[in-house]
């Protein structure tokens, strides 16, 4: 099976790296450069954010995202089947994630569960045993907090942009 790039970084960084942020990131990027319709990546990307919110402590955004990114995916189970997840395990372990959010449970690292075909294509990208793909130990500051640490100027400039661009043809 031949998967996106994006795809297989997006499982990398949620695996070994437990980095929910570029998880995001390389979705998103990928959705958009895409053109791509649908709830599928999207929903993926809303998962992923949840985790990065929860682990942080904003359980109110992390519960907002989680139920999100679930209903988007319920909506797309075939596309995630397309994708090596297996449907059954992966809606427990997040609805299962979803709980313990609600709950106020502190964040705890788990895995997607993968077909084994996804899986060895990840092992190979990375270089990893199927021992080393979990990681075991908490992330350090510059992943848990990487949206505060991460240089914003070309963002903060495109806004001004958009913002100047609306006030002229208003």
């Amino acid at each position: 099976m031949n998967y996106p790039d994006a795809w297989i970084d997006y499982l990398i960084y949620f695996h070994t790296d437990q980095d929910f942020f570029e998880c995001h990131e390389v979705l998103e990027e990928h959705w958009k450069n895409e053109g791509m319709k649908g709830n599928l990546w999207p929903g993926l990307i809303q998962i992923a954010v949840a985790l990065y919110h929860q682990r942080r402590g904003n359980l109110n955004g992390a519960k907002r995202m989680i139920t999100s990114g679930i209903e988007k995916l319920y909506t797309e189970k075939a596309a995630l089947r397309d994708l090596g997840i297996e449907l059954e395990p992966f809606f427990n372990v997040v609805e299962n994630r979803k709980r313990e959010i609600e709950q106020h449970k502190e964040f705890q690292p788990f895995s997607l569960p993968l077909t084994s075909d996804l899986f060895k294509v990840c092992l190979l990208k990375t270089a990893k045993t199927e021992a080393d793909w979990s990681i075991k130990d908490i992330p350090g500051e510059n992943i848990i907090h990487k949206h505060r640490l991460r240089d914003r100027t070309s963002v903060i400039e495109e806004r001004k942009k958009q913002k100047l661009n609306k006030k002229r043809f208003n």
